[in-house]
């Protein structure tokens, strides 16, 4: 299995986002996926996590500015980071869940400066 991120970058405070997840080994569909976070002295938290069935869930930090979406076509999953805020700040990353073991991708850099 391997995850690779992609879209990561540094951008202004109010701007968008968009990364993108892409999978080799494994397909997403009818898979638990999601985006998790971590910034500098603080633990890895999830962000947006998709059900095997396609329901959403967010971080309380990040609803109704984050969108998580899966491409079955393209066996990718992305995440749509509008209305950016300096908080935001950290590295991303791609998570699938197969057999009860977490695969990881090797994480994204998103930083939103002020």
């Amino acid at each position: 299995v391997l995850l690779v991120e992609s879209g990561g970058g540094l951008v202004q405070a109010g701007g968008s986002l968009r990364l993108s997840c892409a999978a080799s080994g494994v397909t997403f569909r009818f898979r638990a996926t999601g985006w998790y976070r971590q910034a500098p002295g603080k633990p890895r938290e999830l962000v947006a996590g998709l059900s095997s069935g396609g329901t959403a869930n967010y971080a309380d930090s990040v609803k109704g500015r984050f969108t998580i979406s899966r491409d079955n076509a393209e066996n990718t999953v992305s995440l749509q980071m509008n209305s950016l805020k300096p908080e935001d700040t950290a590295v991303y990353y791609c998570n699938i869940i197969i057999t009860g073991n977490n695969y990881w991708g090797q994480g994204t850099q998103v930083t939103v400066s002020s």
